[in-house]
């Protein structure tokens, strides 16, 4: 079923567990592989069902003598599945810094990444955009990989029913208040019921396509400062900074795209700067740092912009390292 479990083996693998359909099969699918793993669970206390789907993640966790990591977050309903992803995110990778762990694994599935192609293609984007999801993604200290991005749902259900496996389902998926939920409902899922074989075809074809197309032009990088060359292209430009932004933890939208070629100095989501130069491109998180002369004045003659001078000294990174 999935041809891509070789490269898990002798690696430290954390997986982002849910108790759903997904993420269910993944596990079992791995145990089967004889995959080293453990498991990580956010609970959002936003459904009866969550304290039981924790409860479940122990249980499976104690019988399989795996580590189970357990997050309790409260957040309102103001931008929920943003807010609610960088939060998982950051749990995650607290407990990658913490334990060595080298892979993470979700379990989105080819449902998931047709999902995500349409509505990107809906909202305007090119092929690297289209094809963000994929199954292996470098990210500054671990890989985030998807195992299950070949599988379909229904090939995951039959598989759990198959094996008589219990799992939860999460009811927020069938809520036509989030668009996703919609696209699924009316376009990727009937896509891919009459035309699996194909689409599978399509999404290997142009991850090929897309690899020789981009690839990123990094000049240097420290911890979660990068600096990459910057092109004649502002499109170019601007898929480099999207898939550097989305390893420190944010998506940005259409706006915030606009507003970067507009400004070319700014701050994203009040998180991370960005600011473009003559030939370069500067990324790091926002940092507020009391800098004394003698640093400033070493960023000022290395041309090192305002906004990133303070991850630098809050890290101790020497200005002339990155010059």
């Amino acid at each position: 079923m999935v041809r891509s479990l070789e490269k898990l083996k002798k690696r430290k693998n954390l997986l982002a567990f849910s108790a759903g359909v997904d993420s269910t099969a993944l596990f079992f699918i791995l145990l089967e592989n004889k995959i080293e793993f453990d498991i990580a669970i956010v609970d959002y206390s936003k459904r009866e069902a969550s304290k039981d789907e924790v409860a479940y993640a122990k249980e499976l966790a104690k019988k399989y003598k795996k580590v189970c990591f357990t997050k309790e977050v409260i957040l309102d309903d103001t931008n929920f599945e943003h807010h609610a992803r960088s939060k998982r995110y950051a749990f995650f990778e607290e407990l990658i810094e913490k334990h060595g762990y080298e892979n993470l694994l979700t379990a989105h599935q080819l449902n998931d990444r047709i999902e995500w192609f349409l509505m990107q293609f809906t909202k305007g984007a090119g092929a690297v955009e289209l094809l963000g999801f994929e199954e292996f993604e470098k990210r500054d200290n671990y890989n985030l990989i998807r195992p299950l991005i070949e599988v379909s749902k229904k090939e995951l259900l039959d598989y759990l029913n198959e094996k008589k496996i219990k799992y939860f389902q999460d009811e927020s998926n069938f809520d036509d208040k989030y668009k996703r939920n919609r696209f699924r409902k009316e376009f990727s899922d009937k896509l891919l019921e009459d035309h699996q074989a194909g689409i599978k075809k399509s999404f290997e074809y142009l991850s090929h396509d897309k690899n020789r197309l981009f690839k990123l032009d990094i000049i240097t990088s420290k911890k979660e400062l990068y600096i990459l060359k910057k092109s004649n292209d502002d499109v170019e430009n601007l898929r480099a900074i999207d898939k550097i932004i989305k390893r420190l933890g944010i998506i940005i939208s259409s706006k915030d795209r606009e507003e970067i070629l507009r400004q070319k100095d700014m701050v994203v989501a009040h998180k991370i700067a960005v600011v473009l130069t003559e030939d370069r491109i500067f990324i790091a998180p926002f940092v507020e740092a009391v800098m004394d002369k003698e640093f400033k004045e070493k960023c000022r003659v290395l041309k090192i912009p305002p906004k990133i001078r303070g991850y630098l000294c809050s890290e101790n990174i020497v200005p002339e390292t990155i010059s």
